[in-house]
């Protein structure tokens, strides 16, 4: 005998579906959700925030699709980073990737210590305290970290390359960055080894930004280092037009700022870096644990050099720096 039912009584079972309470009919698992939490702001970041995506995407989460992002920007006020977080927690995100959060990371990872996180930071992961190891990091905490610090004294040589012997080098540095240390640490120690001096020049928010050039004019300093730090880049248009007023040649640590008119940069690519965090990030969703999966670093680094920029300013960049050069922008 053949057990099935007819098309009034199909009909008739779609109308009591219909009826049921929505809240009944709502129940279905629920979409998971990434906090994406950044001390920088969307405007500053956007190709960064796509990047992320397009991490997510190789691991077949597509926002809208499978997973949500909840976004919280702190707009270059760091001190807000800790209550961000607190509030993306309270919404019980399934993951946080924290980006642009050097400054306040050891409380935010206090903070996020329930909850599986990705950081993309410019420190050294192991000597910041996030994790204990960059093979095995072990507890909620893995990411991308650019290295930057190790990177200044290599950025020290090609400055010099590009403008010749100066006295005087200033380095611009946000105090209240726990990154800012281990950098000037290493940049003072590689550049008494070549007889270069550096006077490093304090700037801890947007309003002391202008009197830097003051200082740099007083301390006759022939050029600037500017590091990857939250401030600096929410600020890079400010500052590529404060050097160029100034005619001050300055080395930068990503390719935004000679992209957009700034001299030269040398580092690793920040939309590689955010690229492999929201791979994480959905490796993480989908059952794998943050300590497993080793804190990832750079494997290339790019030299990028605004020849614009190098004749506003009267510089001929020697053929040299040209050839090892990864992008020239004319």
């Amino acid at each position: 005998m053949e057990i099935g039912i007819g098309r009034r009584e199909f009909i008739a079972t779609l109308g009591g579906i219909a009826a049921w309470p929505l809240a009944v009919r709502a129940q279905q698992p629920a979409m998971p959700v990434v906090g994406f939490l950044s001390g920088r702001s969307l405007a500053s970041d956007t190709h960064l925030v796509k990047a992320f995506r397009d991490g997510l995407g190789e691991a077949d989460y597509v926002e809208g699709r499978n997973v949500a992002i909840e976004f919280r920007w702190a707009e270059g006020k760091s001190e807000q980073l800790p209550a961000l977080a607190a509030e993306l927690i309270a919404d019980r995100v399934a993951v946080i990737f924290a980006g642009a959060a050097d400054i306040h990371i050891r409380e935010l990872n206090a903070a996020l210590s329930t909850i599986p996180v990705v950081y993309a930071t410019a420190g050294d992961p192991v000597e910041l305290g996030l994790v204990t190891s960059l093979a095995r990091p072990g507890g909620n905490a893995t990411g991308f970290s650019m290295l930057s610090a190790a990177l200044w004294p290599k950025r020290l040589e090609l400055l010099r390359e590009l403008i010749g012997q100066t006295g005087v080098v200033a380095v611009l540095v946000d105090p209240g960055n726990a990154t800012a240390a281990l950098a000037t640490k290493d940049l003072e120690a590689a550049a008494h080894a070549i007889g270069q001096q550096i006077v490093l020049v304090n700037a801890g928010a947007e309003s002391e930004l202008d009197a830097i050039f003051t200082t740099i004019a007083r301390e006759h300093a022939g050029a600037l280092l500017v590091p990857d730090d939250v401030l600096f880049i929410n600020q890079r248009d400010r500052l590529i037009a404060l050097a160029a007023l100034h005619a001050v040649p300055a080395m930068y640590g990503r390719r935004e700022f000679p992209a957009s008119g700034g001299l030269m940069s040398y580092g690793a690519s920040a939309i590689e870096q955010y690229r492999q965090c929201g791979l994480y990030a959905g490796r993480i969703l989908a059952g794998a644990r943050p300590g497993d999966l080793p804190f990832l670093q750079p494997t290339r680094f790019e030299l990028v050099i605004n020849l614009k920029a190098a004749k506003v300013l009267g510089l001929k960049v020697p053929q040299t720096l040209l050839v090892a050069a990864d992008e020239v922008i004319e």
